[in-house]
């Protein structure tokens, strides 16, 4: 934001905690004697917000302005796009001031959040989005002067990862081989289905009967569509699972471990 218009009437979006060192912005008032400065940005809490095809959820984000001169309000959002001027997107849609506790009478400092709903179905309709996203900060003081910088902290939205397993034959001699397939799919927000995620590291891994505890085998890419398919030894009964760590645009997802009974 760099105008008072722009901090009226903006919508903003959100997804990363991050702590950051108190930055300095240029103030857009000439007049201004002293600019604001932003510390302790948190944006959901540190988690980055997993979106499907409908998911619906609350996200907070929270920071502290201080300024000399004492503050009467202060903004903040996120976006996502090169900067404020040519955003692909933002949330939310009819952003208020931030809900601001002054530390002191004098108002010099003031710890501030805000919340608000996120709408998988109707706020994410480009794949563009997934990523991150930049958290911009506005302080109005007392003088009604105006700091406005572009950037205090950054998140991430992401799209929703899926993986399956099945592991064959059932029951298997010890010994012989077992073959293991799945597939890794993400949500498409722009077709609304769940679409193949290729040339992605997925892990294979092994539960013992009777363990709680799962085991790395091997780790596998996968193919056309997001296919999966590899084969290791039965060694003993028990459960497989593929487990996709996520990347910087879609989320981590874990399968449910596929039991064999080893004879």
């Amino acid at each position: 934001m760099r105008t008072r218009s722009a901090v009226a009437a903006m919508s903003v979006v959100t997804a990363l905690s991050v702590s950051v060192t108190p930055m300095a912005a240029h103030a857009a008032s000439p007049a201004a004697e002293a600019d604001a400065v932003f510390s302790n940005v948190s944006v959901n809490g540190g988690k980055d917000v997993v979106l499907g095809l409908t998911t619906r959820k609350t996200v907070t984000i929270s920071w502290t302005a201080t300024d000399p001169d004492g503050i009467l309000a202060s903004w903040s959002y996120l976006y996502n796009g090169p900067n404020v001027d040519d955003m692909n997107g933002y949330l939310p849609h009819y952003p208020p001031p931030g809900d601001c506790t002054p530390t002191s009478a004098a108002r010099t400092t003031v710890n501030c959040t805000l919340s608000f709903g996120v709408d998988a179905a109707r706020d994410f309709r480009k794949n563009i989005l997934a990523g991150v996203w930049k958290m911009p900060g506005a302080v109005q003081d007392s003088g009604d002067d105006w700091t406005e910088i572009d950037v205090i902290g950054t998140g991430r939205f992401k799209r929703a990862g899926k993986v399956t397993v099945n592991a064959s034959p059932e029951p298997v001699k010890k010994g012989r081989t077992i073959t293991v397939t799945g597939k890794l799919t993400r949500a498409n927000w722009e077709s609304r289905t769940y679409t193949g995620y290729q040339g992605q590291a997925v892990k294979l891994q092994f539960r013992k009967k009777g363990s709680s505890t799962y085991t790395t085998l091997k780790t596998i890419t996968t193919g056309s569509g997001g296919k999966l398919r590899t084969t290791t030894k039965a060694t003993g009964d028990g459960y497989y699972r593929f487990v996709f760590a996520g990347t910087g645009t879609t989320g981590p997802s874990t399968a449910a471990g596929d039991y064999v009974d080893v004879r």
